[in-house]
């Protein structure tokens, strides 16, 4: 199978289970962005490795992929057997409180707003930390136009902390500061 298939020269899309859409669809622009994000972690994961941060990021990687497959699915009657793996539930929320909770230990409490960046992986994780909410604005705003599962929107969120948690985790654990505005 070629990676090319030219359906999508016109400007459309398929969508998984069927059915095309415009590639600036707000459907597409959501799991788009979802995908962004998850690259922007592989990145961010590929530099300056760091354990436990590390740790982290891996199973997020993988719930990325199961929003981008429901935010990519408008029949989820019809494709219901391939969705199995793409459950986000509340105990996985919790995961990402309990993250931040950890990471929130180690540092000192905010008194000012942090100037992104520091070390190149706190940098990348600060990159990951503003796609992920451009990501949840365009998954809110096609809540607006399709139900989806509610906590869809509740975990970005919560991502979005616990990445900017682990940014500063990781300039407070190479030594470097962090500069307030």
């Amino acid at each position: 199978m070629k990676i090319y298939t030219k359906t999508g020269d016109s400007g459309s899309t398929g969508l998984f289970g069927g059915g095309r859409v415009p590639k600036d669809d707000v459907r597409v622009e959501a799991y788009g962005d979802v995908d962004e994000l998850n690259a922007v972690l592989g990145m961010a994961r590929s530099v300056e490795p760091m354990p436990r941060v590390d740790e982290v990021l891996v199973p997020i990687q993988r719930d990325l992929f199961a929003i981008g497959a429901l935010l990519a699915t408008p029949d989820r009657d019809k494709m219901a057997l391939h969705l199995q793996k793409a459950r986000i539930d509340e105990g996985r929320i919790a995961e990402l409180e309990r993250a931040i909770d950890q990471g929130e230990a180690e540092l000192e409490p905010l008194t000012a707003f942090i100037i992104p960046g520091g070390t190149p992986k706190a940098a990348a994780l600060h990159v990951a930390r503003t796609v992920c909410r451009r990501a949840e604005r365009h998954v809110v705003r096609l809540q607006h136009e399709v139900e989806l599962p509610a906590l869809t929107v509740i975990y970005l969120n919560r991502l979005s902390d616990l990445l900017f948690t682990l940014a500063r985790v990781a300039n407070r654990r190479a030594g470097a500061g962090e500069v307030t505005w």
